[in-house]
């Protein structure tokens, strides 16, 4: 599985491509389709990116609900119906349609953030306020990543700072 680490920041076009940093690429070398897949954040204004494997295990994981039921209905219209898949060109870059940057408010500079096996594209200013909200939330709430088994979720108690 790929692994998108840090944040870069890339010029968008007048025709809307942008390059995909080279580390990105990098990790996606092995992958049968030499590109990503984009869509519309649902909790977010920004795009979720993928790479067609993580897509494949996206739709196996939607087999946890009834096939015909609302919930899983409304999961498969939100990521797989708006879903776009986005070859690289032979400098890198991909052609982000006008709908996504316009959804995620993106005109100049596009914040290509990893968020391990998936990564995020972001207007630059716009994260820089995201990254701050997120640091404030882990500190606020003592988030730490789960022991392997166990289920993720905040410290039990108040941060007391004592014997911490």
């Amino acid at each position: 599985m790929p692994l998108f680490l840090s944040t870069y920041v890339n010029k968008v076009d007048k025709k809307g491509r942008v390059s995909v940093p080279a580390t990105f690429r990098a990790t996606l070398v092995d992958q049968s389709f030499q590109g990503v897949v984009l869509f519309k954040a649902t909790n977010h204004p920004c795009i979720e990116g993928f790479d067609f494997g993580t897509m494949d295990e996206l739709s196996s994981r939607l087999d946890q609900f009834d096939m015909f039921s609302d919930q899983q209905d409304d999961l498969a219209t939100a990521i797989f119906a708006e879903s776009i898949q986005c070859p690289f060109d032979s400098e890198g870059r991909i052609n982000v349609p006008q709908y996504l940057l316009d959804f995620a408010n993106i005109h100049d500079g596009a914040a290509f953030v990893g968020l391990g096996r998936k990564f995020q594209i972001w207007d630059a200013d716009a994260f820089e306020k995201r990254r701050v909200e997120a640091r404030g939330n882990v500190i606020r709430d003592g988030l730490t990543l789960p022991k392997d088994g166990q289920k993720a979720g905040p410290k039990t108690g108040p941060k007391t700072g004592k014997g911490e």
